[in-house]
C-alpha cells in the first residue's frame, strides 16, 4: 500500500471454513478493472496525496501524534502503508469445505462467490449470502463475472425500470457492459455512452439497442429522437470520472420526472434548476443489493425474508447466474484477455496503464490440475508442554493493525520471533516478512502446538480468546492475550479452572495497557505506601461506534463493556492495590423505553474491599473535540489528575501543582513487563485474581443495569 507494487506469492490456504463460511477452489477470477485500478493508483500515489484523498484518517493520525508523539505514529502509519492488500471480489469455482450452519451447499458444488475474502486466490473463504451455485452449462470463466453482473443488476433495481422503458447508460466499461445488457433482459429499449469509441461498438453489437460516443454531434438531440421528443426514462451513470459531465448530461436527455442513478463514481455537482425543473430522482445504488455490509446478513448468514426483501444481494447474484444460463448475458463477449495467476502482474500492468494494450474483461485462470488443499479441523490441538524461562520463543495469533502497530514492533526487539497466525494466508506471510518471522500460517493450532514456541500472544476479534487461552495454557505456554479475559462467567470459570490447576503455572497477561502507562504509574507512586484508601473518578469521552462494528455485537465483540470499559476497571483496580471489588452499581441514560439499555453513556461506581471507591462515567454522546480520558484520584490530602496520558498534575499542599508530561498508554511497557516476568521467572505483572475480577465486573455491569440493583460480590 506504499509503493503499489504487484506480486503473485504462494501463500497458506485458509485453515477452515468460518461461521456461515464456505472454502472453495477457484478455477477464474475477474478483475474488476475499475475498482482495482483506483486501489492501485491510490497505493502508487504520495503521501501527500493519499492525505488528500482520505482527510478523515488525517485527523485520526494528529490526534494521535497529540497522544502517542510523532516517531511512535510515525511507524505505525509507515507499518500499515508497508502492508499489502489481496486484490480481487469476484470469482468462481468449486466448493471443497462448508461450516455446518451451511445447508444449502455443500463440497463438489460449482460456484460464483463475491466480496471480502472472493479474491484472486486458488483457494478462498466466502460467506454463504456471498456465493451461489452455478449449472454445469456456465463456465467458471463466465461465472466469475457474478459480482460485477449483480452490482449492474442493482443499479437497474434502483431505476425501477419497466418493460418497454428506455433507459440510458453512461460508462460502457465492465459494470456498464453488464447493465445494458440486464436492461435489455429486461425489456427495455437500451441506449449507452461512452468516451471510448470500442465500447461504444461493443454496446453496439448486442448489449444496447444504440450506443453513442460522447463526442458524437447533437448527442442529446438525437437521444430526443429515439424516444419520441420525451427524453430517456431512466439514466443509470457507471462512469468512473472526476468529471461532472455524467451528472450534467443526465439532466439533459431526461424526460421529465425521470430517474438518475449513480452505480459509479463521478464528480456530483448536480445543477439545481435543470434537477428542479424536470423534478429528477437522484439515486445511489449500493453495491449488490439489500445486505451489503450488513453484519447480520454477510457475516452470519441471517437471511432477509423474501416477504419483505424481494431482492438481497445473494438473490441479485442468483438471478444474474440465470441470466447466464438463459445466454440472456454473455460476458464471453466483453472477456479480452484471460491470463493465469502466475502471470497476474501483466494483467495490472495493463489496467494502470503500463502496457499499452486494450482492455475490458480481464479473467485470471488457474490450473485445473492440482492437489486438493487439505481443510483442516481446528479443535483437536496436541499438547505440548514447552514451558521455558530461559529464552523467549513467540508464537502471535492474530497480527492485524493494533497487533502490527502496538505489539510487534516490541517484540522484535525483545524475543524470537517463531511462527505468526492469520485467518488469511497473504496477511500472515505479510506479517511474517515485515517483522521477521521465521513461519506463518493460517491455523492458529499450528501456533499453539508448535514444540519451539514457549510463549503466545493473541490478539484476535474478542469471540475467540476464552478458546485460544485455554488451548495455549494447557499446552503448557505462556499467554499474553488482548483484553478481554472472555465474554462470559462460563468461559471466564473454565481459564480460571485450567489457570489454577497448572502446576507450575505459566505466565498468563490480559492486555489492560493502562495500568502499565508512565504517567498512571507515577500516580500510584505518588500516593506511596500504606495504601489508603482512594476515591477514583474517570472520565471517558469514548464517542459513538457504529451498531455495526463489530466490537458492539455481543457474540464477537462483547460490546463497549466488556470490550474497553475492562480497561478503566483495571486501571483503578491497580490503584487500590488490586484489591478485590465488594459492589458494582450501574446507571445508564434512559431512552424512554424500558426494553432498550443504554449501553454507551453509563456511570459505574465500584466499591472495592481496601474501601476505596471508583467512579467511571463512560460516554458516547459527549464533544468529540474533548480528550478522550482524563482521571482524577483522591487520597490522604494529596489530588492526582491525569489528563489523556499526556499530562500529570500532582497536588500535594503547595497551592501549585507539580506537572509531569508523557505520552503514551502503556502498550510498550506492557509487553516488556510480561516478557521480563518470563526470563525472571516471576509471576504475572497483574494477578489473576484481578484478572478475573475485573471481568466479572464487566458482567456485574451488565447485570447491574438490566435489573437497576447493586451488584455484591
Amino acid at each position: 500500500m506504499r509503493s503499489g507494487a504487484i506480486t503473485v506469492r504462494d501463500v497458506d490456504a485458509p485453515n477452515a471454513p468460518k461461521r456461515a463460511g464456505i472454502i472453495v477452489r477457484n478455477y477464474a477470477s475477474l478483475i474488476s478493472a475499475g475498482t482495482e485500478k483506483m486501489s492501485v493508483e491510490l497505493a502508487r500515489a504520495s503521501l501527500l496525496e493519499k492525505a488528500k484523498s482520505r482527510p478523515d484518517d488525517v485527523k485520526k493520525v494528529l490526534a494521535e501524534i497529540k497522544q502517542q508523539g510523532f516517531w511512535k505514529t510515525y511507524s505505525r502509519v509507515m507499518n500499515k502503508l508497508d502492508s499489502e492488500k489481496a486484490m480481487g471480489y469476484s470469482c468462481a469455482g468449486e466448493v471443497i469445505a462448508v461450516s455446518d450452519d451451511v445447508e444449502d451447499i455443500k463440497p463438489g458444488d460449482r460456484v460464483a462467490c463475491g466480496g471480502q475474502g472472493a479474491s484472486h486466490s486458488e483457494v478462498v473463504s466466502v460467506l454463504k449470502n456471498l456465493c451461489v451455485k452455478i449449472p454445469d452449462s456456465v463456465s467458471y470463466e463466465d461465472a466469475c463475472y457474478t459480482t460485477l453482473g449483480a452490482i449492474a443488476m442493482q443499479g437497474v433495481r434502483q431505476a425501477e425500470v419497466r418493460f418497454g422503458e428506455c433507459v440510458a447508460v453512461i460508462g460502457l466499461g465492465l459494470v456498464g457492459q453488464l447493465t445494458c445488457a440486464i436492461a435489455k433482459a429486461a425489456g427495455c429499449f437500451v441506449i449507452g455512452i461512452d468516451l471510448d469509441e470500442d465500447n461504444v461498438l461493443l454496446a453496439n453489437a448486442g448489449h444496447a439497442h444504440f450506443a453513442f460516443s460522447r463526442k458524437a454531434d447533437n448527442l442529446v438531440d438525437k437521444i430526443k429522437s429515439l424516444t419520441h421528443g420525451f427524453g430517456v426514462d431512466s439514466i443509470i451513470i457507471t462512469a468512473a470520472t472526476g468529471s461532472n459531465d455524467p451528472i450534467e448530461l443526465s439532466a439533459q436527455i431526461a424526460r421529465d420526472r425521470g430517474k438518475v442513478v449513480m452505480v459509479g463514481v463521478t464528480k456530483m455537482d448536480i445543477p439545481r434548476d435543470q434537477y428542479y425543473l424536470k423534478e429528477l430522482d437522484f439515486r445511489f445504488s449500493r453495491s449488490y443489493g439489500p445486505g451489503r455490509y450488513e453484519r447480520d446478513y454477510e457475516e452470519k448468514g441471517i437471511d432477509y425474508p423474501i416477504g419483505y426483501v424481494r431482492w438481497t444481494e445473494r438473490r441479485n447474484m442468483q438471478e444474474f447466474v440465470r441470466l447466464l444460463a438463459e445466454k440472456k448475458v454473455e460476458p464471453s463477449k466483453i472477456t479480452t484477455h484471460v491470463i493465469p495467476i502466475t502471470e497476474a502482474k501483466r494483467a495490472y500492468d495493463m489496467i494502470a496503464g503500463e502496457a499499452k494494450e486494450r482492455f475490458l474483461g480481464i479473467v485470471l485462470s488457474y490450473p485445473e490440475e492440482r492437489p486438493k488443499p487439505e481443510v483442516r479441523d481446528s479443535k483437536s490441538v496436541h499438547s505440548v508442554h514447552s514451558l521455558q524461562t530461559s529464552s523467549l520463543k513467540i508464537g502471535f495469533i492474530g497480527a492485524g493493525n493494533f497487533a502490527q502497530g502496538f505489539l510487534l514492533p516490541t517484540l522484535k526487539e525483545n524475543a524470537e520471533l517463531v511462527i505468526v497466525a492469520n485467518e488469511s494466508g497473504a496477511s500472515a506471510q505479510d506479517a511474517q516478512k515485515k517483522f521477521g518471522f521465521k513461519s506463518s500460517a493460517t491455523n492458529p493450532d499450528e501456533v499453539v502446538s508448535s514444540a519451539e514456541v514457549n510463549t503466545i500472544f493473541i490478539a484476535t476479534r474478542h469471540n475467540l480468546h476464552a478458546e485460544l487461552i485455554c488451548k495455549a495454557l494447557e499446552a503448557g505456554k505462556n499467554v499474553f492475550c488482548e483484553k478481554p479475559l472472555a465474554l462470559n462467567f462460563e468461559d471466564a470459570t473454565k481459564i480460571a479452572g485450567i489457570y489454577s490447576a497448572l502446576s507450575p503455572q505459566p505466565s498468563l497477561l490480559i492486555g489492560f495497557n493502562r495500568r502499565f502507562s508512565p504517567l498512571v504509574v507515577k500516580t500510584k507512586e505518588f500516593f506511596g505506601e500504606p495504601n489508603e484508601p482512594k476515591l477514583i473518578f474517570y472520565r471517558v469521552n469514548a464517542g459513538a461506534v457504529k451498531a455495526s462494528d463489530w466490537t458492539q455485537d455481543e457474540e464477537i465483540g462483547g460490546g463497549r463493556i466488556i470490550g474497553e470499559v475492562c480497561h478503566f476497571i483495571d486501571t483503578a483496580a491497580y490503584l487500590t492495590g488490586d484489591s478485590l471489588p465488594k459492589s458494582v452499581v450501574a446507571k445508564s441514560l434512559s431512552s424512554g423505553r424500558s426494553d432498550v439499555i443504554d449501553q454507551d453513556n453509563i456511570s459505574i461506581t465500584i466499591e472495592y474491599e481496601d474501601g476505596s471507591v471508583a467512579t467511571i462515567l463512560y460516554i458516547a454522546n459527549g464533544d468529540k473535540t474533548l480528550p478522550k480520558e482524563e482521571m482524577q484520584v483522591f487520597s490522604a490530602g494529596r489530588t492526582a489528575i491525569m489528563k489523556n496520558f499526556t499530562e500529570l498534575e500532582l497536588w500535594r499542599g503547595s497551592g501549585k501543582p507539580q506537572i509531569v508530561n508523557g505520552q503514551g498508554k502503556g502498550h510498550k511497557e506492557e509487553v516488556e513487563a510480561f516478557l521480563n516476568s518470563i526470563k525472571k521467572g516471576t509471576s504475572s505483572p497483574i494477578p489473576f485474581d484481578s484478572m478475573l475480577a475485573t471481568t466479572l465486573v464487566t458482567f456485574a455491569i451488565k447485570e447491574s443495569l438490566s435489573s437497576g440493583e447493586v451488584v455484591r460480590f
